[in-house]
């Protein structure tokens, strides 16, 4: 059996959530690969919503294994809050009996998001945005070999560990006149959580996917953020902490290339982005705000107002490429249902001339070149059947299929999980 893979393909709230919960129940083991609180898959069920933040989007699907894997960073006080919220959520639900953590996995720690709101707000960094989850933080000290990991709850000089980095933060932040909250407090919630975390299995979770593959088990991998967001490929520096592409799959849950299989890529009909960083494409006008408010175009994480654009149809292009993205499913079509026309961004002029690629290097001088297409109205809430999508949707369709090379193979119709039509 090979290992498919459900990526974002701009940057980042392209509907992931939806398009996992809905082909889930088609695995055994539903596998989250990088990331780590910092990212929200929204999931509907029973007319309620929830997001899911750590916990793979399998999670409501019996028989189906989920794994947070070794490429993830795992903060243990928001894993217990999203935990209980879950079951608050469905009460029938046992996460502890059908999740497995790798022990490699890092630890987020109660420090790591005071000095993400340190450099946020000092003059002495850059400002980038971020969701002040220390989800950079974690990464960083992961690089510099100053971490702890999953598994390392288990060792005996685990808590002293523990509080040797927070005082060593303390002491960092105290000298840059930041407002502390109480080391005790913190400290005792962190220990109170690590307690709890260890309800769930642990293990060398590379080792149980591998083993599962040849067993001829199947393995969804769930990417979290997206592909314009990536630590190498993206739109640095206003990018995510990990590798969000398919070969971070493979990275991040220690699977060999040579066992992917489909790679789903995941892209709205338009573009949003979160915080700040390039967006040739953003709408500025009552246009932008008419998407935002149709679109619910809020982070599903952080309530933030997400900035609203065209499609970029170079950074897409770009995107299928770095991964290899054999299925396109694309969200949101409805949202511009009513637009007399829509536009779609082919490609950039410069002042020395134009450009069609995108590489996640783009000068702030950069012009989208938009192609006006005909905009589409129908009502979308009740469509069972491709035959009844508009002639000026197919139209668009068609016409990203032939620029992309890629087939479209999902059409989401609407927000609800079943809203979604096959195409292929």
């Amino acid at each position: 059996m090979n290992m498919d893979i459900v990526l974002g393909l701009q940057w980042g709230d392209e509907g992931k959530g939806k398009f996992i919960d809905l082909i889930s129940e088609n695995y055994d083991i539903t596998a989250r690969f990088n990331g780590g609180a910092n990212a929200g898959h929204s999931i509907e069920r029973n007319g309620k919503r929830i997001t899911l933040k750590m916990i793979p989007s399998g999670i409501f699907m019996k028989g189906v294994q989920n794994v947070i894997g070794t490429g993830t960073v795992l903060d243990p006080v928001s894993f217990k809050k999203e935990i209980l919220n879950l079951q608050r959520f469905d009460e029938t639900l046992q996460p502890e009996k059908n999740m497995i953590i790798s022990r490699k996995a890092h630890l987020v720690l109660p420090t790591y998001k005071l000095l993400d709101i340190f450099m946020e707000e000092s003059p002495d960094y850059t400002t980038i945005g971020t969701t002040r989850n220390g989800i950079a933080q974690t990464y960083s000290n992961k690089i510099l070999r100053q971490n702890l990991r999953v598994g390392d709850l288990y060792s005996s000089d685990f808590k002293s560990r523990v509080e040797h980095i927070l005082k060593r933060d303390y002491r960092l932040l105290a000298s840059g006149d930041m407002v502390l909250p109480s080391f005790d407090e913190i400290s005792q919630e962190f220990f109170e959580a690590i307690d709890f975390l260890k309800k769930f299995k642990c293990t060398e979770t590379e080792i149980y996917l591998n083993k599962a593959l040849s067993e001829g088990k199947s393995i969804l991998a769930e990417g979290s953020q997206a592909a314009m967001l990536d630590i190498d490929h993206g739109t640095y520096p206003y990018v995510t902490s990990s590798s969000t592409t398919a070969a971070g799959a493979c990275g991040g849950l220690g699977i060999s290339p040579k066992k992917m299989g489909e790679i789903y890529g995941i892209a709205k009909a338009y573009c949003t982005r979160v915080g700040n960083g390039v967006f040739p494409t953003e709408l500025f006008d009552e246009t932008g705000e008419e998407i935002r408010m149709k679109g619910n175009e809020f982070g599903s994480n952080t309530g933030r107002p997400r900035r609203t654009g065209w499609l970029d149809l170079p950074a897409l292009k770009y995107a299928v490429m770095i991964n290899g993205v054999t299925q396109l499913v694309l969200t949101k079509a409805d949202v511009l249902s009513g637009l007399k026309s829509v536009a779609v961004c082919t490609h950039y002029e410069l002042e020395n001339g134009t450009i069609e690629a995108v590489s996640g290097i783009l000068p702030e001088s950069a012009r989208p070149v938009l192609k006006w297409m005909d905009g589409w109205n129908a009502d979308f809430s009740k469509m069972k059947s491709i035959s009844e999508l508009p002639k000026e949707l197919t139209e668009f369709l068609a016409f990203l299929e032939e620029e992309l090379a890629v087939p479209v193979a999902y059409l989401s119709t609407g927000p609800g999980r079943e809203q979604i039509l096959k195409m292929k």
